[in-house]
């Protein structure tokens, strides 16, 4: 898989995988993706998925910032899964850029990642 983004929608879940280093040009396909479900949908819930995943260049952590503020309360649920320390970081700074709940799960957790997404609790 090429550096990027693989994106999955099913009604109100988005799963994302992203692999590499995460682009401006990503975010082109991404973006308007989510902004259709949630005009659909209203509130969606998002897996972020990590594989051998090297953070955003300038322009995409840009995108990320203005995505992130655009969608403050469109988001109810928020799962990163990945497989290093740094990714677990990610749950945590996150946390003040959303409204979502956010939990880390370890790349061996994606089924209950997955689940707790799904989930009413």
């Amino acid at each position: 898989m090429a550096d990027g983004l693989e994106i999955v929608a099913s009604g109100k879940l988005c799963h994302v995988k992203a692999t590499g280093k995460l682009t401006k040009e990503a975010y082109e396909t991404f973006a308007p993706l989510v902004d259709g479900l949630i005009a659909e949908h209203g509130p969606i819930r998002i897996l972020f998925e990590m594989h051998d995943f090297h953070g955003w260049t300038a322009g995409a952590l840009w995108e990320d910032m203005k995505f992130d503020y655009k969608h403050w309360k469109d988001i109810e649920r928020l799962a990163i899964v990945g497989e290093s320390k740094w990714e677990e970081g990610m749950a945590t700074f996150c946390k003040p850029f959303t409204r979502a709940k956010i939990k880390y799960f370890d790349v061996s957790q994606l089924d209950e990642a997955k689940a707790w997404l799904e989930s009413d609790a």
